[in-house]
Formats: structure tokens, C-alpha cells, sequence
């Protein structure tokens, strides 16, 4: 049974002067050795709440340790405090120690976020429950992890228990356990401090950057406004390596140059901030207010990801920081439109997803630019080379997961692939199977975080699958359990009153296509799939699925879904699988600048029923979408949700209508005239999967842009690539006769061929 262990519920615990006197010596020590190599230090005090709260105060008493922030929902008194959930604000701070206190909860994201803010000859101090209680704790992080109809004492302690392993092996980390033998002093050797200098002693000569491989980003970044157009710069690091200071460097050196408008975009504002102090730093006649910098004749602002594609601003250069957290397609949105670039992002940082940025990136930069350059900034900053505090956390947090090297997984097939459901208890002591999942998650998923690791060993709500190719995992997916909720419930769900945390699918369907019983079925949500970069496009994912359908379908699941941001390579993915879309979130993701789809597959006669139903109110509900709060939808994203959705009643079209088509198709009406018709014929056509092999890419997009969209003539043009009306006007015509001649009877056909001669 677990013991909630609130802080309130502590006695006092003894702390003797010798406690005391150890204590502050091997803290001394420990600082006094980070200090000399310019490396960090942890210190890990475990034991009850009482104990840990005094052994920090005692570590930090006559330290040269000046600012210390302390990461907790309660501290020492008159502490600087900061709980977990914004350490995000820490981004580009730098403090002497931090105080990370695990009762307060151990968020994986926020410890990722703030052990990055300790400078070099700094110190971590991770107040922990006893190690060998720490996993059966009850974590208030637990009331993350959790949903209905599980408890928090359901949520396991894997994921610290693995923790615990590291912790107690890791290098530069000193484990001091209330009650037990103190740990021996460690000696600081000498003359450390010169060794270990040398990778940081060659400053360069531009004084405002403190390595050269900033120098060299901060060159190249200017070189992407002197030089040619559409030569854009790709800035790669680990954290703590100066990348986003050299985008404000060098911003600060192009405005200064005369350069008027520079935008900055990223995830949110504050992932940004780092840039913009750093260009201030060299302005110091700018203007600052929350979102810019202002000169007398020039401007840096930030705008998000989503409002550049929306509202088309001009800039003279864009920088995109944390570019791999921003979704591949929004990129190249932007890339279309700014011809001025450079984009940065973090390789192992508690983001997470640098590596996967690097695969789907690049290969992009390759087909839309006419050259672009990437830089690795290698040498850290704020630390040195080999720095055991960035390692732990590496290690701990799984940020240097890596998929298995491409040359072990060649020969893969469906056919040579074992697919299987892991036993998680087995997956937390085989490191190995551990980090190629996570890694392979990392490399396919651009939002996948730290917190995503605690989830897939503790979630009791979630399964994992993998198919291994010789032992190794080159595809994996999660499973997470949603729905079965009683009527009551379901109900409130429906009226929009409850809304249940960790239930996307139920929730959804109840609340937005109306489906009440939808909360009350059993659903099984595949919340993440990803297969090895290496093998990708060999029915791998296809396989996986499949053999999750057969394995899950005796269980007494409903139905079976996923909810993604839609593209038409995943759309295609989900169609080959029969799962049938009945979703699409009329407004764009934020962050993802795509609309979320969802897909469904039926697995029992109640979820045949909710899925017919679900597609058949998504087909009535799409038509007036696209033309409002869809209208600007990628036409080829459109088309697919379409497809698959013909009736099998008779195309509702009389004689006079056929005409009216005819008329219009071979230029004897304007098109203004025609719509009625027009509209039933498209709309018809592109639900029927035959209609695919009529059209080209030009024709489809024509018909949804303009009849089903009913953009204005110069917007269809825009979108379509072509000069104006007369164009669109051309590819209609062409659209609808082939219509015409696959969909029309004899009589049809018989005065298409007289208004043809004429």
C-alpha cells in the first residue's frame, strides 16, 4: 500500500551537529570540485521530509553557492521558489544550485527544463522519500499520470525504480540516506581546473560570443540575409551550447547593419526569450516591450507559428527557434513563403525530438531550397566537456535514447518481424528494448517529452506493442484503454458538463458529432505509432496494426482509433487499414498547424454501429464545413476525407440538371448559374474512389477549392497555382466532363457528344 507522505505529516527528525558538520563538508567538497573542472554536481538527500528539508539547508549554509532556486511546492523560508510546472520560465537563467524537491512531485519535463540552468561549478541537490520507498511513494504526479476509472495507487513506480538503479551508479552524484553510513568524502585533484579549460580557452575573437562555434553560427546566420536567397541555415545543439543566443547575436549585428524587420517564431514566447536578450544585450537603445524589440527605423517581433501562415507578415529575416517542436508541414509552409531563414533547434534537450527534426527536416531541405547549410554547436557554454550532471539527466530521462543503426535492420519485412505486447515490469530492467522504443518515438513524434516515458512505464491504462526484427524494436505503438463509462456518466459527458481527463476518443465523439453512446463503448485509442525511419514504407506500421486488431478484438473492445494531425500521407495510412475518418477539428492546432483527424475501426456489432454512425454525421456536417470554418483545408486533405463516403443511392440529378452541368462544362452558361448541380455531381464524385482514377492532382483540387469551398475566383486561383478566373474556369470544365462521361447515362453522354461537335 502506498504512504501519501505529505510534508505536513513528518516528524521532526534528528539531526545532530555531526550530521550537520558532514553534511556541509562533502557539499564544500563537492563544490569545490565543480568548481575546479568547471563541471556540475548532484547531491541526493533521501529520507523523510523533515530530514531532507534540514540536510539542504545545512548543505547550503556558508557555501559560495549565491542564487539558489529552489523547485518545490513548499521551501526553506525566504528561499526562491518556483514549482515545477513553470520551470519553463528558467529557459536561457543561469543559477549556482537548484533544489529539485521530489515530494512535491518529480516532473520529468520540469527537472529536464531546470538542471540545464546550473552553471558550471554549480550544484543539484534532489530531495527524495527513502530509495528504497521512493517507487511505492505516492507521487502527486501520479494525478497526471492517472485516469478513470484507475486510482492513483494504480500508477506504478517503474519509472523510479529505474531511477533509483541510476542514481546509485551514476558518476558525480553523492547519495546521503537519512539514518544510514555516510558516503566518504571525495578528494578534489589539482590542477583540474587548467585541464579542463582547454575546451573552452580558444575564445574567439568577436567578443560578443564565448565559443567558436557560436562565432561560426553567428557568421552563417548573417550570411543567410548577404548572400543568396533560399540558402537557409539549420542550427543543431545540445542544450546549454549558446544556439539561441547566437540568433539573437546575430539579429542584434543585422539590425545594427541596417536590416529593418526581423521575425522571431518558435513554440511559445518564452522559448524564445533567450534570443531576444541576447540581441538587447547588443541594442541597448532598443525598446523592449513584451514581444519585440524596438529601433527608431527597425523591429524584431515574435509572432507564433500559426498567425505567420495566417496573416503572411514580411520579414527580411525569419529565425525559428526549437524548430524540430514545431510540426514538419508548418515548416515548410514557412519556408515557402520566407525566402530569409534560419532555423535552430535542440538535438538532446528535454524536448526531446531534435534527432527526428534532423530526418524529416532535411530531406525537406533538400527539395525546397537551392542549398542550405547545417551547423552542430558542440562545445558547451554554461559547463564544460563531460559534464556527469548532463549525463545523468541524459541517462535518467532517456534523452540520448537511439533507435537501433539503420545497417541492423536492412533485411526487415512483415514477414521476419515478431510482433508482441511488452510485459513492462520485464521492459524497465532491459535498457536496451527501452531505449530503442523511446528512441524510435522520439525520432516520429515531434511533441514527445520526458514525461512521455514515465507514462509508458507507469500509465496503468496503457499497453505497448512492438514488432522486433532480431531482437531489435523497429516498430512500436501505444495503446491507451478510454470509454466504459456508465450511462450516468456518459451522459455528462454528452452535455458537455464532465469532461473525463485521458478519454479523447469517447470524449470527442460524444461531444462534438453527438454520439452519447460513444463514452459508454470500450475503446482502445492507438495514442502513438512509429516505425524505424530505415524501413519505413514496407507495411511495417500496417503489419503492427493488424496484428493489434487480432490480438485485441477477444478482449471486449468496441472500437478502435487514433487521433493525429492530418496529413494525406497518414490519411492514406489509416485507409489502407480500413479505419474510416469521422473527424476533423475545424480549427488548426497551435502548436501542430494542422487539424486534428480522427479515424475509427469497429471491433464489435455496438462499435460497427457507433462507427457507421459517427461517419455518417461527419458527412453531413463536412459539406457545410469546407465551406466555412474548413473553407481553407488543403484541397488533397479534403478529397480523402471525402472518399469512401459514397451513398449507394442514385446521384440526385434530373434532366434539367444533367444540362445545366453539360451547359457550364462546354461553355455555354457561366458557372454561377450551374452551382446546384455542379455541387451534387462533385460532391458525389469525389466520395466514390473510382472517381480517383478520372481526375488529375489539377481537376480534384479545382472542384474542391471552388464548389465544394466555394472560394472567390481570385483565391481558388492562388490556391490552385494559376493566373486567375479563366484558368480555374478551364479546369472545372475538363473536371466535369470527365465527370460527366463516367457518371452520366446514354442520354447524357449522347448531347455531350452534340454540344462537343458544336
Amino acid at each position: 500500500m502506498r504512504s501519501p507522505q505529505r510534508h505536513e505529516g513528518h516528524k521532526e527528525s534528528k539531526f545532530s551537529p555531526r550530521v550537520v558538520n558532514n553534511i556541509r563538508k562533502m557539499t564544500a567538497s563537492l563544490v569545490t570540485a565543480a568548481k575546479a573542472s568547471g563541471h556540475r554536481r548532484a547531491l541526493v538527500l533521501s529520507g523523510d521530509w523533515a530530514w531532507c528539508l534540514q540536510a539542504a539547508q545545512a548543505s547550503l549554509a556558508n557555501t559560495s553557492l549565491e542564487s539558489v532556486l529552489w523547485i518545490s511546492a513548499q521551501a526553506a523560508e525566504n528561499a526562491w521558489r518556483m514549482e515545477a510546472a513553470k520551470a519553463h520560465r528558467s529557459l536561457g537563467q543561469e543559477v549556482d544550485a537548484i533544489v529539485f524537491d521530489a515530494y512535491s512531485g518529480f516532473d520529468l519535463d520540469a527537472f529536464g527544463i531546470i538542471t540545464g540552468a546550473i552553471r558550471g561549478g554549480g550544484l543539484l541537490l534532489l530531495l527524495t522519500p527513502p530509495l528504497a520507498a521512493w517507487p511505492s511513494f505516492n507521487d502527486p504526479e501520479h494525478a497526471r499520470i492517472v485516469t478513470a476509472p484507475y486510482q492513483v495507487t494504480e500508477v506504478t513506480g517503474r519509472f523510479l525504480e529505474r531511477l533509483v538503479g541510476i542514481l546509485r551508479k551514476a558518476e558525480g552524484v553523492i547519495v546521503i540516506e537519512q539514518g544510514k553510513v555516510f558516503p566518504s568524502i571525495p578528494l578534489v585533484a589539482s590542477g583540474t581546473r587548467e585541464t579542463n579549460d582547454q575546451n573552452l580557452s580558444d575564445r574567439p575573437a568577436d567578443s560578443a560570443c564565448r565559443t567558436e562555434d557560436q562565432r561560426r553560427a553567428v557568421e552563417a546566420i548573417v550570411k543567410v540575409v548577404t548572400g543568396q536567397r533560399r540558402r537557409p541555415v539549420v542550427l543543431t545543439s545540445d542544450r546549454g551550447r549558446g544556439k539561441s543566443a547566437a540568433l539573437g547575436i546575430a539579429a542584434a549585428r543585422l539590425l545594427q547593419r541596417g536590416l529593418k524587420h526581423i521575425i522571431v517564431t518558435g513554440p511559445r514566447l518564452d522559448a524564445v526569450e533567450p534570443v531576444f536578450r541576447h540581441a538587447q544585450r547588443l541594442l541597448p537603445q532598443a525598446i523592449a516591450s513584451r514581444a519585440a524589440l524596438h529601433l527608431p527605423e527597425a523591429v524584431m517581433a515574435f509572432a507564433p507559428p500559426d498567425d505567420l501562415i495566417r496573416t503572411s507578415r514580411p520579414a527580411d529575416l525569419l529565425l525559428v527557434d526549437e524548430a524540430a517542436t514545431i510540426p514538419t508541414p508548418l515548416l515548410e509552409r514557412l519556408l515557402q513563403r520566407y525566402s530569409r531563414i534560419a532555423f535552430a533547434t535542440t538535438v538532446h534537450g528535454y524536448e526531446g525530438t531534435g534527432r527526428g527534426f534532423a530526418l524529416r527536416f532535411h530531406k525537406l531541405l533538400d527539395e525546397r531550397t537551392r542549398g542550405w547549410k547545417g551547423l552542430r554547436l558542440e562545445t558547451p557554454i554554461r559547463w564544460k566537456s563531460g559534464d556527469p550532471l548532463e549525463h545523468f539527466v541524459f541517462r535518467a530521462l532517456l534523452l540520448d535514447a537511439t533507435a537501433v543503426p539503420d545497417s541492423a535492420v536492412a533485411s526487415v519485412s512483415p514477414g521476419n518481424v515478431a510482433v508482441e505486447r511488452l510485459d513492462r515490469d520485464a521492459l524497465v530492467r532491459d535498457e536496451t528494448t527501452l531505449s530503442e522504443l523511446f528512441g524510435l518515438l522520439v525520432l516520429a513524434h515531434y511533441q514527445t517529452r520526458p514525461y512521455d516515458l514515465r507514462h509508458l512505464l507507469d500509465g496503468p491504462n496503457l499497453s505497448v506493442y512492438v514488432a522486433r526484427y532480431r531482437g531489435h524494436v523497429v516498430a512500436t505503438a501505444l495503446l491507451a484503454a478510454e470509454g466504459g463509462f456508465d450511462k450516468e456518466t456518459a451522459r455528462g459527458v454528452w452535455e458537455g458538463r464532465i469532461r473525463p481527463h485521458g478519454h479523447l476518443l469517447p470524449e470527442s465523439l460524444a461531444a462534438h458529432l453527438g454520439l452519447e453512446q460513444a463514452p459508454r463503448l470500450r475503446c482502445a485509442r492507438i495514442m502513438r505509432i512509429a516505425v524505424h525511419p530505415a524501413v519505413q514504407g514496407q507495411g511495417l506500421g500496417t503489419h503492427l496494426v493488424d496484428r493489434i486488431i487480432k490480438e485485441i478484438s477477444a478482449e471486449g473492445w468496441d472500437y478502435l482509433g487514433s487521433s493525429f494531425g492530418a496529413t494525406g500521407e497518414l490519411l492514406r495510412f489509416w485507409e489502407r487499414l480500413d479505419f474510416q475518418s469521422v473527424r476533423l477539428s475545424v480549427k488548426r492546432g497551435a502548436t501542430s498547424g494542422a487539424h486534428s483527424a480522427i479515424v475509427l475501426y469497429p471491433l464489435s456489432s455496438s462499435g460497427r454501429a457507433l462507427v457507421k454512425r459517427a461517419r455518417e454525421r461527419f458527412l453531413v456536417h463536412l459539406p457545410h464545413q469546407l465551406a466555412d470554418p474548413l473553407r481553407e483545408l488543403e484541397p488533397h486533405l479534403a478529397a480523402l476525407l471525402l472518399r469512401r463516403g459514397a451513398q449507394t443511392s442514385p446521384l440526385p440529378l434530373d434532366p434539367q440538371d444533367w444540362s445545366d452541368v453539360l451547359a457550364f462544362a462546354f461553355g455555354r452558361r457561366v458557372y454561377e448559374v450551374c452551382i446546384a448541380p455542379i455541387w451534387e455531381l462533385t460532391w458525389r464524385a469525389l466520395a466514390d474512389p473510382e472517381s480517383e482514377a478520372l481526375l488529375g492532382e489539377a481537376e480534384r483540387n479545382a472542384l474542391v477549392v471552388k464548389v465544394l469551398q466555394k472560394r472567390s475566383w481570385q483565391e481558388a486561383a492562388s490556391a490552385l497555382g494559376l493566373s486567375g478566373r479563366v484558368q480555374v474556369i478551364e479546369v472545372l470544365r475538363r473536371a466535369l466532363c470527365s465527370l460527366v462521361l463516367h457518371f452520366g447515362n446514354e442520354v447524357v453522354h449522347r448531347e455531350a457528344e452534340r454540344l462537343a461537335r458544336r
